[in-house]
């Protein structure tokens, strides 16, 4: 069984601690809700409904939340949780505990009055659902729940100017289209209660502007930089009363899609239902690994363009990125037994190859994707060798034959000549990339013409993923009848070239590239033993994971560079440009603790305290996983002390990554 999430009243002493924990869920099209769970907003990405307007990207916010006050006779209780200029509204006091088992769920304590709020999304649809469940005490009370709308791009703020709708009422329903976009229609259905028309409001009992929530504060955007304040619409309330001693339940609605008949509490029970079929399948008797299986669902999503699955890097900003969707495609779809959905990932990707080059990423519209990276392209020699691998059926070997070997081909010709990005193969048999501003490896960050990480010529794990994929090459072929010679004579050539070129002496491990021999300890060389086909003689893979154990391994992940190193960045804070030069210059990556503890066991023969060490190196998530995004996996920590989330605060490769190493630990144990 997967374990429920249990928070209590210690999370939230303060609006602040609070205010560093929250939920996330997704709704299969790039859409998502999440909100803090002290119950309030941190950050511009916070709200019940980013609406995907065009799967799985165009992520807009459109339904901000419920804020609740309750009546007890002449008693008024607030249970807003917003941090605003100067004051906080601190209605998390009321809190008494929070669940997150799929979904989110709020217990509320007021007096003798205990009130419980779950909210969860239509899967497959830009539709969200507040479900309430009320047991009342002694006296009748009256719930008065006020909706927040907005309309603007996910991650951005709202002057109150901006905020400007169309609005009518129903009985049962408000719809509001934006001015700015009449094309947009916003749908609030009520089960239960009636609507209060706010301009009736006595100015004497709320802001002059009585219809916009003002100034909230959002703590964790201004750390990093930004003003972090925002706007939203409130043109109604819903006023529901209950008799004293009774029971009642009752939902809120919203959606993008218009409304139907279905009833949230059905949605609701739906959206629980659907994540435990997901565990049943992946078939893991370990509450840690079923707890990453659900976490996975998330960037697993449907995009319009290719009528197909695609992967999300990370929420809550990132759409998705062929280089990312490769690393994590083990994790997210093999060890989760997601089998049809893999294929038609692979197949997606397949449609954009260009010149050799697996899509970057794709844009936030249906323009011509980025290709500019050497390392997507080799990543999925990875992912389709490893589809095989789990799948291991003749219609698996068909699909890959008649669908993806010829775009493998095309790849393979191109990296073996020269394509775009200066990506080519040098008289040595490594492959060469990058040249003046390009950044082609996922170390790649650049600010203005500053390139932070100028990793051009040949870097470490673009060639150990070389020779991996030429050794996948060469398996295909010979399995599919053709010639094998021609991979096998130039992986013979490249494993001579790399133990020639990579090894440093000195240090007893990888260059980071080569032929400027830059002598960096970097994490990059770990996949050159990580990877199923190793181009390193086994002590010196011994020496690399002793090499990366001292200088790199930092709980939840590995430094991105050593903490020796004279440019080693200590934290990741503060303003884009010093999160931007710190980012691969010490920073802790979750997602590289995969591949070093498959290294780690692998030159360890898998013994049994090897195996205890990798369990107990991937079971420190689990701290994690109650901290920061609940179930989730960061991006990225600090390099000096790994502890605060950074960046996307789930991120795909980091939960793939985790799961998939844990779930072979697991095996072998």
């Amino acid at each position: 069984m997967e374990e429920v999430y249990k928070l209590g009243r210690g999370q939230w002493k303060t609006i602040e601690q609070g205010n560093e924990l929250l939920w996330m869920i997704g709704n299969g099209i790039g859409g998502y809700a999440n909100q803090t769970v002290s119950g309030g907003g941190a950050m511009s990405f916070n709200g019940y409904l980013i609406a995907s307007l065009n799967p799985p990207v165009s992520r807009y916010l459109v339904f901000t939340r419920t804020q609740e006050e309750l009546l007890i006779g002449k008693r008024k209780y607030d249970l807003t949780s917003q941090q605003y200029i100067n004051f906080s509204k601190n209605g998390q006091q009321y809190l008494q505990r929070f669940l997150f088992d799929s979904v989110p769920e709020y217990s509320y304590k007021v007096e003798d009055v205990s009130i419980k709020k779950s909210i969860a999304m239509e899967y497959g649809h830009n539709t969200v659902v507040v479900c309430y469940e009320v047991d009342n005490g002694s006296e009748d009370i009256k719930l008065n729940i006020v909706p927040l709308f907005n309309y603007r791009a996910a991650g951005e703020t709202t002057e109150k100017a901006q905020l400007d709708f169309m609005v009518t009422k129903h009985d049962n329903y408000l719809n509001l289209i934006p001015k700015e976009n009449n094309q947009m229609s916003i749908d609030f259905q009520i089960s239960e209660g009636s609507f209060y028309d706010r301009n009736q409001i006595p100015v004497s009992m709320a802001t002059p502007n009585y219809l916009i929530e003002e100034n909230h504060y959002y703590m964790i955007d201004n750390r990093t930089g930004y003003l972090g304040l925002d706007n939203h619409y409130t043109p109604y309330e819903v006023h529901i009363d209950v008799k004293a001693f009774e029971h009642k339940k009752f939902y809120v609605k919203c959606t993008t899609e218009g409304l139907n008949n279905r009833d949230g509490f059905e949605i609701l029970n739906e959206y629980r239902e659907r994540a435990d079929r997901l565990v049943r399948n992946a078939g893991y008797d370990n509450g840690f690994i079923n707890n990453l299986v659900k976490a996975a669902d998330h960037f697993i999503v449907k995009r319009n363009s290719t009528e197909l699955k695609t992967i999300l890097a990370g929420f809550p900003w990132f759409t998705d990125w062929g280089r990312d969707t490769m690393i994590a495609f083990e994790g997210l779809l093999l060890v989760t037994k997601r089998f049809e959905d893999a294929k038609e990932i692979l197949e997606s990707f397949a449609k954009y190859i260009k010149n050799g080059l697996v899509p970057n990423l794709f844009p936030d519209e249906n323009t011509e994707p980025g290709y500019n990276t050497v390392d997507a392209s080799l990543w999925y020699f990875q992912a389709v060798y490893k589809y095989l691998m789990y799948t291991r059926t003749e219609e698996a070997y068909s699909f890959i034959k008649e669908k993806i070997y010829p775009k493998l081909i095309e790849i393979f010709k191109a990296y073996s000549t020269k394509t775009d990005f200066s990506i080519g193969m040098d008289e040595d048999g490594l492959i060469y990339a990058g040249g003046g501003l390009d950044q082609v490896t996922w170390m790649d960050v650049r600010v203005g013409d500053y390139v932070v990480t100028p990793r051009h010529g040949k870097p470490v794990e673009i060639n150990a993923l070389w020779y991996n994929a030429l050794c996948i090459m060469e398996e295909l072929s010979f399995k599919f009848g053709e010639s094998t010679d021609t991979y096998s004579k130039l992986k013979q050539q490249v494993k001579v070239s790399f133990n020639d070129k990579f090894w440093n002496e000195e240090k007893h491990c990888l260059y980071d590239v080569v032929d400027d021999n830059d002598s960096s300890i970097r994490p990059n060389q770990i996949w050159a033993v990580s990877l199923p086909f190793s181009v390193l003689e086994r002590e010196k893979e011994k020496s690399v994971v002793e090499i990366v154990y001292k200088h790199l391994y930092s709980t939840y992940g590995l430094r991105s560079l050593s903490f020796m190193d004279e440019r080693f960045k200590p934290k990741y804070i503060g303003k884009l440009l010093n999160r931007d030069c710190a980012y691969h210059m010490g920073t802790t990556w979750g997602f590289l603790i995969g591949p070093f503890i498959t290294a780690y066991c692998k030159v360890n023969d898998d013994s049994k305290e090897a195996l205890e060490k990798a369990k107990e190196m991937c079971e420190v998530f689990e701290d994690h996983m109650k901290d920061g995004c609940i179930n989730g996996i960061a991006e990225i920590f600090d390099g000096e002390f790994s502890s605060t989330s950074r960046g996307c605060y789930t991120q795909a490769w980091s939960v793939g990554e985790v799961l998939r190493a844990y779930a072979y630990v697991i095996e072998k144990y």
